[in-house]
């Protein structure tokens, strides 16, 4: 299974993401959660200590390995050589945070123009790993997006088969979920599961209902509640998805993690 999470930012995306990492791995699932959001907080909602921060190199930093692999240094000015197909295999093993026995984490740093033409090393690097990301077997993927809709572009999507779009009850924050849905309709990911996070009493959902309306068809949609365990538990707030914790927002998004499976037994 491969998941991309976007929606507008503060929505709730990363929050959304670590806790799906954790329901699928309390299943019994090995998981690769992707990090491609340029704020770089998934570590931290995954429960990697904050105090550690400097010890994280995105890939787009990665000066060394864009190098190796690219055959260019960045910043190196124009007319070298790139390599656009390296064999970048080894990026998991070599630059994965283990967060526990079943989770690993990718720091990726932004691909925002990895589809738009650029070919400077560190797209080129990007536009590789993600290739090889979605071949990867035996897990399932969560790509934690940076805010919006310019990030969607063939280079990241293809091979990704299913879609979470978050959004809070607001108009805004719902014209950015319905955006990402049509453009991953358009893609070709045919499954889109629409989160509404922060949902303080019926007329929140009743807001959702009428803006949604002879719009995008969504897969699933899921109403998650306000709750005050997450703003207490951030930035870790994986422990959510224990099977002993039972909340509104961790039953939501067990039965959100239920129909991403049976979603991904269709054919």
């Amino acid at each position: 299974m491969r998941i991309v999470i976007a929606g507008k930012g503060g929505v709730g995306k990363t929050t959304t993401c670590a806790i799906l990492s954790s329901i699928f791995a309390e299943g019994g699932m090995n998981v690769l959660a992707v990090d491609e959001d340029p704020q770089q907080n998934l570590a931290f909602s995954l429960g990697y200590p904050p105090e550690s921060a400097s010890d994280i190199v995105p890939l787009s930093k990665n000066v060394a390995y864009i190098e190796e692999k690219i055959g260019v240094r960045p910043g190196s000015g124009w007319g070298g050589m790139l390599r656009l197909n390296p064999k970048v295999s080894d990026v998991v093993e070599r630059f994965g945070i283990a967060i526990d026995d079943r989770i690993s984490l990718l720091v990726m740093g932004s691909v925002s123009t990895a589809a738009g033409g650029c070919l400077c090393p560190e797209n080129a690097l990007l536009s590789s790993v993600l290739r090889y990301i979605r071949l990867r077997r035996n897990e399932v993927i969560l790509m934690d997006t940076q805010a919006g809709v310019e990030h969607f572009g063939r280079a990241m999507s293809d091979g990704f088969s299913q879609a979470v779009v978050v959004t809070e009850p607001s108009f805004n924050a719902y014209s950015v979920a319905e955006h990402s849905a049509s453009l991953a309709h358009q893609l070709g990911i045919r499954h889109v599961h629409l989160v509404v996070n922060k949902v303080r009493s019926e007329s929140d959902i009743r807001k959702i209902e009428h803006l949604s309306g002879g719009g995008v068809e969504f897969t699933s949609v899921h109403y998650i509640p306000f709750n005050e365990e997450i703003i207490e538990s951030e930035p870790d707030v994986r422990r959510l998805g224990s099977g002993m914790m039972k909340n509104p927002v961790t039953e939501s998004l067990r039965a959100l993690s239920l129909n991403i499976c049976d979603a991904a037994e269709q054919k």
